[in-house]
């Protein structure tokens, strides 16, 4: 209301100005004519155009020019906001600001910069697309043949080597059993919650990606190298085994937030409440004691995760996110 009769003053004080500016006629030598002016026209809702005369008062049926009409804008639209800025308002403008600048859904100032931000979910809105990415592909496992999952939604020396190089980050959102998506989502749910509303959801996307591509590439340079060494059963390459699973990109959204937080407490099973800085060095600890030995679970994936987290700790510390 209150910007709607600033807009209805504003065009009054042009409709004055202009009437001020347009030069009178010169008298006619008949003193006895009589000179009607138009009649005013009914009054009508107020529109930009309504209150601007395009006819001269003084009697004469010619039109003014546009050059007066246009320098009588100026001067008023001048006066007007030299005015409103004295009085601390420029609520007719501000409003234009606030709706272009109104689609940012994230502080970062590299989100700024680039026209896809438009099309960012939210903070929580990309913790739950993480989530539901994982859930599609976990159904994907009991509707397709498991022979097509193997080959594109799993990492292997064997993908790789056949030029599959999607599996690198399509294996991140692969789940073949319940209790392990379950396990991942619940921890990308709630460190992932707190990292997208800290940096933004593109921050959190880009800090999974990098983790699943890191922790993929970690797990196949563990075949290449150290497999051989550690074979143990005759007749079976472990070198081939694949693998699958979103631990080494949840795990480097985890260990960020512990890093960031070691004093913190969290809690472990949902009850126990310990130091988050001990929660952090067991999970690497048993990763790195899981690379040394045997097991169906890959440490060195989980430690391309922690690398990841390692890093984006230190360009935070040093104020480059």
């Amino acid at each position: 209301m209150a910007t709607g009769r600033r807009l209805l003053q504003f065009q009054s004080l042009i409709a004055q100005q202009a009437l001020c500016a347009a030069p009178r006629p010169k008298p006619q030598p008949n003193p006895h004519r009589l000179l009607h002016a138009p009649s005013r026209p009914a009054a009508a809702s107020p529109s930009p155009t309504s209150h601007l005369p395009l006819w001269r008062s003084t009697g004469s049926l010619l039109p003014m020019s546009a050059a007066t009409v246009a320098a009588a804008a100026r001067a008023v639209a001048s006066r007007w906001l030299m005015a409103e800025r004295g009085a601390g308002s420029l609520d007719l403008f501000s409003l234009q600001r606030r709706r272009s600048s109104g689609w940012l859904p994230s502080s970062s100032t590299f989100l700024s910069a680039v026209s896809w931000a438009r099309w960012m979910p939210s903070a929580d809105g990309a913790v739950l697309m993480l989530v539901g990415a994982n859930v599609v592909v976990f159904m994907l496992w009991r509707l397709l043949d498991p022979s097509f999952m193997r080959r594109h939604f799993m990492i292997s020396l064997d993908n790789f080597k056949s030029g599959r190089l999607h599996t690198l980050l399509t294996s991140a959102f692969s789940h073949a059993e319940s209790g392990h998506l379950i396990t991942n989502m619940i921890g990308l749910y709630f460190f992932g919650s707190s990292i997208s509303n800290m940096f933004g959801p593109a921050f959190l996307l880009k800090l999974y990606v990098a983790g699943a591509l890191t922790g993929s590439t970690f797990f196949l340079l563990e075949k290449a190298f150290l497999a051989p060494r550690k074979q143990v059963y005759v007749g079976w390459d472990n070198s081939r085994a694949p693998a699958l699973g979103a631990s080494a990109a949840v795990n480097a959204t985890i260990l960020l937030q512990i890093f960031l937080y070691p004093k913190k407490l969290v809690y472990l099973y949902f009850f126990i409440p310990i130091p988050a800085a001990i929660m952090g060095a067991v999970l690497i600890g048993v990763d790195l004691w899981r690379v040394k030995g045997q097991g169906q679970v890959s440490g060195s994936a989980h430690l391309g995760g922690a690398l990841i987290a390692a890093l984006a700790w230190a360009r935070i510390r040093k104020g480059w996110i």
